[in-house]
C-alpha cells in the first residue's frame, strides 16, 4: 500500500538523493512545508519569513519499506541536534522536522525520537520538530533531482 512521508533535514537536494536510493521509495519531490505562507518560492523561503522548511515528500510502498525504516534513514543523514542549521546551511528553512501524515506516523516518530534520546545516540538534545502535516508546496523544477541533473553524484 502506498503512503506518504515528509521530512526536513537540511538542504533538500541531499535529502532527496539519499531517500531515492531506498528500495520501496516510489517517488520523491522536494518542496516547502511547515510554515504559514501560501505558494512560497525558494527566494521567499530563504528570507526566513514564511516559516517553511525545505522538505522532501516521499511516496513509499509500506509492504517494501516501513515508516520506521524511513525514519532510520532520516536520523542518520543529518544532525537533529542543531537548531536551524545543517552543516554550512543556516536558517529556519534548514531545520530538522518530521511532518506526520496521520496519528500512527506521529506515534512512531515520537517513540523513535525518545528511544534515540534515551540511548544517548547524540551528544546533545534532539531538536527535531514533530508536527502534523498541513500542506506541501512543490519547489521549483530546477531543485527536483538536483544532484542527478547536475551530475554531482
Amino acid at each position: 500500500m502506498l503512503e506518504k512521508a515528509t521530512f526536513g533535514a537540511g538542504c533538500f537536494w541531499g535529502v532527496q538523493e539519499e531517500f531515492d536510493k531506498l528500495n520501496g521509495v516510489i517517488k520523491t519531490m522536494v518542496g516547502y512545508s511547515g510554515g504559514h505562507s501560501e505558494n512560497p518560492t525558494y527566494k521567499v523561503v530563504c528570507s526566513g519569513n514564511t516559516g517553511h522548511a525545505e522538505v522532501l515528500q516521499i511516496e513509499f510502498d509500506n509492504e517494501i519499506i516501513s515508516y520506521e525504516e524511513l525514519l532510520k534513514t532520516f536520523w542518520n543523514i543529518h544532525n537533529p541536534t542543531t537548531p536551524n542549521r545543517q552543516g554550512p546551511d543556516a536558517g529556519s528553512q534548514y531545520r530538522s522536522i518530521i511532518l506526520t501524515q496521520n496519528k500512527h506516523q506521529e506515534e512512531i516518530a515520537l517513540r523513535e525520537k525518545k528511544l534515540l534520546e534515551d540511548k544517548g545516540k547524540f551528544n546533545s538534545k534532539i531538536v527535531t520538530e514533530i508536527v502534523p502535516f498541513e500542506s506541501f508546496f512543490e519547489a521549483e523544477d530546477y531543485h527536483q533531482k538536483y544532484y542527478k541533473k547536475n551530475k554531482l553524484f
